[in-house]
């Protein structure tokens, strides 16, 4: 059994001022428990959409229940993986992200989508998709209610880190996608992408 959850989002912001705080959102005091962001992989294709991966190390604190059925020695760090399509066409926004480590105890995929609607400037939609599961016998429903209450509550400190990047951009010069594109394409896919380096399904 997997616990399901999704929430719309009107962001009464211009989708590309959006989509350029979304790079800058961490770090940010609303989400502390994110120790680290990497760039592993990156490319602009020919049709202008922009794919990256990148990895991001967070803490992981485990309810006290649950510290006298695992290990001490469990590491307290979980890795998460995010892939992103910024498709200028569309003009959307989505990331697919899950953790890799700690999966048989807990296993979370998230899906957003950061859409304009047509029509309806200046604002941007966002639909936020979660699964998750557990694998541990006998546990696995505490555990995955117990993810589903930790996930609405990451999700909101995430809202609020999104709208700390946005209103940072807002006070200064906005980085518009325009111009991170075109950064992206010149800068960032000759240095940085090696050409062993292959992107996985998305």
């Amino acid at each position: 059994m997997v616990k399901y959850f999704s929430n719309d989002t009107d962001i009464r912001t211009t989708w590309d001022l959006v989509v350029s705080a979304f790079w800058q959102r961490y770090p940010n005091p609303f989400s502390t428990h994110v120790l680290t962001e990497d760039v592993v992989y990156r490319e602009v294709t020919a049709d202008h959409r922009l794919l990256s991966r990148r990895l991001l190390t967070k803490t992981n604190r485990m309810p006290r229940w649950a510290e006298f059925l695992f290990p001490g020695n469990l590491s307290r760090s979980v890795y998460v993986v995010e892939d992103s399509i910024v498709d200028l066409v569309a003009r959307s926004l989505t990331t697919y992200t899950w953790n890799l480590n700690h999966t048989a105890l807990m296993s979370v995929k998230e899906r957003c989508v950061f859409q304009e609607p047509e029509g309806r400037p200046p604002l941007t939609w966002l639909r936020r998709e979660a699964w998750i599961s557990s694998a541990v016998y006998g546990f696995s429903r505490p555990i995955q209610e117990f993810g589903l209450a930790r996930f609405k509550s990451n999700q909101v400190k995430a809202m609020k880190g999104l709208e700390y990047a946005l209103a940072n951009l807002q006070a200064g010069p906005g980085l518009r996608l325009s111009a991170a594109v075109s950064t992206v394409a010149s800068v960032l896919v000759g240095r940085f992408m090696a050409p062993s380096t292959r992107m996985l399904a998305i």
